[in-house]
């Protein structure tokens, strides 16, 4: 399975790192493929290490303006012209999608991935990895939002939330059937 992997590229405190980490270690133990932003720097650094140490592929896609902090040594790495092509590429070489903490880039990535869900433009399975609470007020907000009619979907349709990384994979192998 190729799991794609949206997350910060900033170096974090280890209450993020270490739950990272472990998923990373889960997904290359269980044989799949990262697909993820493709840069050697934070905590998607953090997740290519551990998925590489663990057996699992590194598919990256980065974007000429990041293309020097690309990861060396990665499976494949693709170079996108800018934002709009590496987000069209990331979802398109992936199977599903986990969303990891991060900053603006990344809540920019959950929320097109979820909009093409609400659209039927995309049947993949998506979860949200709320590691340490961070997306408490997402969620929260995202409830606001299918509570007062905003969503056409119920949400469980559009995301699935998971507090730890093995819930977050168990999610995604029996959603797509993998064991």
């Amino acid at each position: 399975m190729n799991i794609c992997v949206f997350l910060s590229a900033a170096d974090l405190d280890e209450r993020y790192t270490r739950p990272a980490r472990e998923f990373a270690e889960l997904i290359g133990k269980a044989g799949h493929t990262l697909v993820w932003g493709g840069s050697n720097v934070g905590l998607m650094k953090v997740v290519a290490d551990g998925v590489q140490e663990a057996g699992g592929r590194l598919l990256g896609v980065s974007v000429e303006f990041l293309a020097n902090k690309a990861r060396p040594g990665a499976d494949e790495m693709f170079i996108a012209g800018d934002l709009a092509e590496r987000k069209k590429l990331l979802l398109e070489k992936a199977d599903a999608v986990v969303i990891m903490v991060g900053g603006t880039g990344t809540l920019d990535e959950a929320t097109e991935i979820l909009e093409l869900k609400k659209h039927g433009r995309t049947t993949k399975p998506v979860v949200l990895l709320n590691t340490a609470g961070f997306y408490d007020g997402l969620r929260e907000q995202f409830r606001r939002m299918e509570d007062e009619g905003f969503l056409p979907r119920p949400l469980a349709e559009l995301v699935f939330f998971a507090d730890e990384p093995v819930g977050a994979l168990a999610y995604l192998e029996e959603q797509l059937g993998v064991h």
